[in-house]
């Protein structure tokens, strides 16, 4: 057996000793469980593959066949429920989802919690410009030279402060952009993509509602079902006091947030760079 045939085989493989070591690694009394009365006797370090089971409400042969590494499909519901009954953290958790094939990047993050770690970060960037976006494309943080070069998001009403909502309806976000459609479009894929992952988030559900009936072109394109990963680009904006800028676009994922995008704009000539320096310290 070989190419993904045994990869499938040896990550149902490494499923099942993971699950091993994290039953081992627990005792009765650890998950509320009485403790043996004998534990001298207990044959099995850690918990039994029945308790397992009980705890998290899943079939004690199914449990025992993931375990075994055969060629058994589990579901979220099932892996989700496994991990709250051996008590794995988060990286742990996210770890079995992925040995299980199920998609790993969840909205873990409040990012209330990490805000002031993440606006430190975008001031860091200038003069480029920078900003965070949650899994929703909702504006997390940004810096000063993204509200002066491109959008202030702080003009935004609270339920619309997202990426989408300013590049669908606002005028001066829009205008800025020399063409538009195109990174219009790209936006937009990516955010389908995001929103068929987790099709019963209702933050999604919102932004298409209220877009779909602001936006005639949101709407139309929304229809025809763009999917898209970024792909490295240059975008060009016309600033009103700097004229046009050519921008190279990265994006970027904080490793302890993975749901969270970071995405910095850079000036592509050394002239640019000057400019907009210049111009964010007062001097152009």
């Amino acid at each position: 057996m070989s190419g993904p045939a045994s990869g499938r085989a040896a990550r149902r493989a490494e499923l099942g000793a993971f699950l091993r070591a994290q039953r081992a690694r627990l005792r009765p009394a650890d998950v509320g469980l009485v403790t043996d009365l004998h534990p001298g006797r207990r044959r099995t370090p850690g918990l039994r593959r029945e308790e397992v089971a009980e705890l998290s409400g899943v079939g004690l042969t199914w449990y025992t066949w993931l375990e075994q590494g055969r060629n058994v499909t589990a579901s979220a519901q099932v892996i989700d429920a496994l991990a709250v009954a051996l008590r794995l953290d988060d990286v742990a958790h996210r770890h079995l989802r992925a040995l299980a094939g199920l998609v790993s990047d969840r909205l873990d993050s409040s990012p209330d919690d990490v805000r002031d770690r993440l606006q430190r970060l975008v001031d860091a960037s200038m003069p480029n410009i920078a900003a965070v976006y949650d899994a929703h494309l909702d504006y997390v943080v940004w810096n000063e030279a993204y509200r002066r070069l491109r959008h202030d998001p702080g003009t935004l009403p609270v339920e619309q402060r997202n990426l989408l909502w300013m590049m669908f309806t606002q005028d001066g976000g829009r205008a800025r952009l020399a063409r538009w459609e195109g990174p219009a479009r790209a936006v937009l894929g990516q955010f389908r993509a995001a929103a068929g992952r987790r099709a019963d988030d209702p933050r999604f559900a919102e932004i298409v509602t209220g877009l779909s009936a602001a936006s005639p072109r949101f709407r139309q394109w929304w229809t025809e079902y763009p999917v898209r990963e970024f792909r490295p680009a240059t975008i060009t904006i016309e600033h009103p006091v700097l004229g046009p800028l050519a921008l190279e676009m990265f994006q970027l994922r904080p490793v302890e947030h993975p749901d969270l995008l970071v995405v910095v704009q850079i000036p592509t000539s050394a002239d640019d760079r000057e400019r907009v320096a210049a111009f964010l310290a007062g001097r152009g």
